[in-house]
């Protein structure tokens, strides 16, 4: 990341009927877009934007905070606006997100924020359709793509089949899974979207109350048998999920 921030070269137009905030977001959208700014680039905060180009703050910070919604830049206070990683899409496939990521060619990261096994309550033996007080492992982990959140996960597995701790930080969940011969082979999943708490946006490097996408995914083995309870969470301006339909 440069040390001086990028200064966009940017003539306002003020006869035009384009806001002045519209006029500023489209030509720094641009050069993100292709490739002129790339990830990481640190962009001039808004007090000095709107100084050099002789406009309001607020209009600076509307069209910063434009990119931002369209997750283009992240705008994180202490570390100012930075031109963030490509959106990542995601098939709509019975796969781990790490496997995803690192086939889509990111450098991926995972980092493990809680890992505890206990006898199962009757919500968890609910999920997994065990008998209450079975030993279940729950996990939370967030995982990052090029340095960057993307990520928070909420697994619960049976304890029987758990990866470890120090496993969880270096390899996806199925492939773990499948190296202990628990084989995934079909799931039910529910896509969602809600607010982010103060919490979760802190954790994802979001605002407060930013989009999320959810996904509560239950998936089985050949025989029918819950292998694992997935409760996850997904920034809507780093993420999407892709599908294809077909007639019947």
């Amino acid at each position: 990341m440069p040390d001086t921030p990028y200064q966009p070269e940017i003539v306002i137009d003020r006869t035009s009927d384009l806001p002045l905030y519209t006029q500023i977001a489209e030509t720094l959208g641009a050069l993100i877009l292709d490739g002129t700014l790339t990830p990481g680039t640190r962009i001039e905060d808004e007090v000095s934007m709107a100084r050099r180009l002789q406009v309001s703050r607020p209009t600076t910070r509307q069209a910063l905070q434009s990119l931002a919604d369209r997750g283009l830049v992240s705008r994180r206070r202490g570390a100012g606006t930075v031109v963030a990683s490509p959106h990542v899409r995601r098939p709509m496939e019975l796969s781990s997100l790490m496997a995803d990521l690192t086939a889509a060619g990111y450098q991926v990261s995972t980092r493990l924020l809680e890992y505890d096994t206990h006898p199962a309550d009757a919500e968890e033996a609910e999920h997994l359709e065990v008998d209450p007080g079975t030993q279940v492992t729950r996990l939370r982990r967030l995982r990052s793509a090029d340095g960057e959140p993307i990520a928070l996960m909420h697994n619960l597995l049976p304890a029987a089949i758990a990866p470890s701790h120090q496993e969880l930080e270096q390899k996806g969940l199925y492939d773990l899974l499948r190296s202990r011969g628990v084989m995934p082979a079909t799931a039910k999943q529910v896509i969602g979207a809600r607010n982010a708490t103060a919490k979760e946006a802190d954790t994802l490097h979001e605002r407060r109350r930013a989009a999320l996408l959810t996904a509560q995914r239950t998936t089985y083995d050949a025989a029918g048998r819950v292998i694992e309870y997935g409760d996850h969470l997904y920034r809507a301006s780093r993420y999407s999920f892709e599908t294809s339909l077909f007639t019947g």
